[in-house]
């Protein structure tokens, strides 16, 4: 089955469906591009592209026929026309309220589906990540980790945490990245505390932590993760800290599995941050879906009420924060099985002394 067979098994909100979104375009054609609309019926799919991308389109997409887009609004009415659609359900979730205009003062007798009925239905589909998709993830992973194992030999005092991340990008990209995953996170020392700082002329000094959360975008699909390190000798107030983030995770991998509730694996992590006295230092979510974007459904949070999808990639991100003094971090990502989940991170985990 194609991916607009399988939306149409799970939609019927509406005759056809227009995807506009980079993301959602790319994840049923295969193409990566900035234009393009994609007009679904759930007999025959087209892509619509203008003369900039269409020799690409043609070599590239599959399971949709490619249409150059010369005179597009007419060319939409006409594929409606032939495939007798009445109604277009539309991706709430991106398109604009001038776009959406736009295609209902031109197509007056078109009824369009403006609910969240197709942006949740594309989203559910995109939870459970097929053979394909868990190779494209491990692959970016594989990038990210070979880029962080070589930088641990970069990292000493005197450094500073943007000549750190600088370095890791290049890494990344050396070893093949398509892209960042999101703007790498480095920070040392006090600033560590912040959960998602930016690296600053800051340099590491002797005794500092340093956190990196980073990853590589391969073919599309992001990877994440995030490892502390100490160079120097840790207080015993920091290697406590580590010690309690690091059991915490660790208990969230253990029970991390399909079926089990967003906020139930949440609160695996949480209960062990908050016996050990650090409650009100974690107060980001346990983890997030990944794959053609960095943050996606499902979530592990304590807001997120619904079960885990088997095939699911999420992450496993619990962490302390103490304002003024230091913060710890540790994040793996993993795919759901029936039975548990399968560890994407192989980076090892102790705590790092440079």
């Amino acid at each position: 089955m194609t991916r607009f067979d399988r939306l149409f098994e799970v939609f019927d909100a509406a005759d056809c469906v227009l995807i506009t979104s980079d993301i959602n375009r790319r994840y049923f054609t295969g193409m990566k591009s900035s234009a393009g609309v994609v007009l679904a019926f759930p007999e025959k799919a087209y892509l619509l592209i203008d003369f900039r991308y269409i020799e690409k389109a043609r070599a590239t997409v599959k399971d949709a026929e490619v249409i150059e887009a010369k005179k597009l609004y007419p060319q939409i009415m006409e594929l409606l026309n032939k495939h007798g659609a009445k109604s277009v359900a539309i991706e709430s979730e991106t398109m604009t309220v001038k776009e959406l205009n736009a295609y209902e003062h031109f197509f007056t007798e078109m009824t369009f589906v403006h609910n969240d009925s197709l942006s949740n239905a594309i989203a559910s589909l995109r939870m459970i990540k097929d053979s394909d998709e868990i190779t494209c993830i491990q692959k970016a992973q594989e990038i990210a980790e070979k880029a962080f194992d070589e930088l641990l030999g970069f990292i000493k005092a005197g450094v500073t945490e943007r000549e750190i991340a600088l370095e890791l990008n290049r890494l990344m990209f050396a070893y093949g990245a398509e892209d960042l995953s999101f703007d790498t996170i480095v920070l040392s020392g006090a600033n560590t505390s912040m959960p998602h700082g930016v690296p600053s002329d800051k340099k590491v000094e002797e005794g500092d932590f340093v956190l990196m959360d980073f990853g590589a975008v391969y073919n599309g699909y992001h990877s994440d993760m995030t490892r502390t390190v100490c160079v120097g000798e840790p207080t015993d107030e920091m290697k406590q800290v580590y010690d309690t983030v690091l059991k915490a995770q660790l208990a969230g991998l253990e029970a991390a599995k399909a079926g089990v509730l967003g906020c139930d694996l949440d609160k695996v992590s949480r209960d062990v941050i908050e016996q050990a006295g650090y409650g009100s230092c974690f107060g980001h979510s346990l983890g997030h879906g990944v794959g053609l974007e960095i943050h996606e459904k499902p979530n592990a949070s304590p807001n997120y009420k619904l079960a885990l999808n088997e095939g699911s990639v999420v992450t496993v991100e619990p962490g302390i924060y103490i304002a003024g003094k230091f913060g710890v971090r540790i994040e793996d990502f993993v795919i759901l099985t029936e039975n548990g989940c399968k560890n994407l991170t192989k980076s090892a985990k102790n705590l790092i002394y440079l």
